[in-house]
């Protein structure tokens, strides 16, 4: 393929999103399972930022407290970086993707060892301005 045609394909794709403005802040290589964070996260898609941030206060799960500090990340970031109003935040998506596994053993009877996976997460907010229309 010519390197001008490459190029007139791409240029359209940049240019979809040019209105929206889209905030994100990540944690990599946190020590819980994906599937802990999934069941806190479920609740705070589409809402507001304050709104998710007093319903994880409540959770009782460990995750909150880790998707919490991530929420507070992306509005410092909106708030310095981007100069957005922080009262207009909607967290448009949170994912909880898996990192890398550290696998560690555990001696059992008759000299045996099991496998013990100790799994890791990488926790993604993406937050946008609440759109006025």
């Amino acid at each position: 393929m010519r390197p001008d045609r490459r190029a007139e394909s791409i240029v359209p794709a940049r240019m979809e999103g040019i209105g929206k403005v889209e905030i994100k802040a990540k944690a990599k290589y946190v020590r819980i399972s994906p599937l802990k964070v999934r069941k806190v996260i479920g609740e705070l898609k589409g809402k507001p930022v304050q709104a998710g941030l007093e319903a994880l206060k409540f959770m009782p799960q460990r995750g909150a407290g880790l998707v919490e500090k991530v929420i507070r990340s992306a509005v410092a970031n909106a708030s310095q970086n981007s100069g957005l109003d922080v009262d207009k935040l909607v967290i448009q998506n949170i994912t909880a993707d898996p990192g890398p596994t550290l696998k560690r053993f555990r001696a059992r009877a008759r000299g045996r060892g099991t496998r013990i996976l100790k799994r890791t997460a990488h926790i993604t907010v993406n937050l946008s301005e609440k759109s006025t229309e």
